[in-house]
């Protein structure tokens, strides 16, 4: 029987492709450099998008952890630490997993966690000019993500029937 809160990882994940989508979009549409208004608000919508794609994203993968029965990370590095940690095989006495994420994809994820402690930190500071790396994570996560997901959960909590279950569009 599949988990239940599977629910919830799908309902963060869309959460966080939207947002990594609309980051995206609203890096393409600029309007940083605008006077007044204008431009605070491009920068302030840019940064929260990305803001909250990744707390979303984080969200997920944490329940994901949970479903398995793992120990969150803790600490100042926690943040860090999760994203390699999903991108990593576990096998300890009694566990087993694969990697939540692939590699090319937890790449993107830790860039997208740079921008955020970035945007969090030094959101005065913020130049939309050097954030094209953490922009082009964000189109690339806003797809692979919930494939990737799917791909993960198929292995470690399948359909219990011979319906095979569909990724979420």
């Amino acid at each position: 029987m599949s988990d239940a809160r599977w629910i919830e990882v799908d309902d963060d994940l869309d959460s966080a492709c939207r947002h990594f989508d609309g980051a995206s979009r609203l890096y393409d549409e600029g309007g940083f450099d605008a006077d007044g208004l204008t431009g605070y608000k491009a920068r302030m919508a840019l940064l929260h998008s990305m803001q909250s794609a990744h707390t979303s994203l984080e969200a997920a993968l944490k329940r994901i952890l949970e479903i398995l029965g793992e120990e969150l990370p803790a600490g100042d590095q926690s943040h860090a630490d999760l994203v390699r940690r999903v991108a990593r095989i576990i096998t300890t006495p009694g566990h087993a997993r694969p990697a939540i994420l692939p590699e090319e994809v937890a790449r993107d994820v830790d860039e997208s966690r740079r921008f955020r402690h970035r945007a969090t930190h030094d959101y005065d500071k913020f130049d939309p000019a050097l954030a094209a790396p953490s922009l082009e994570a964000a189109r690339r996560l806003a797809v692979a993500l919930k494939p990737r997901i799917a791909e993960f959960r198929e292995v470690v909590d399948p359909p219990s029937d011979t319906t095979a279950r569909q990724a979420p569009a």
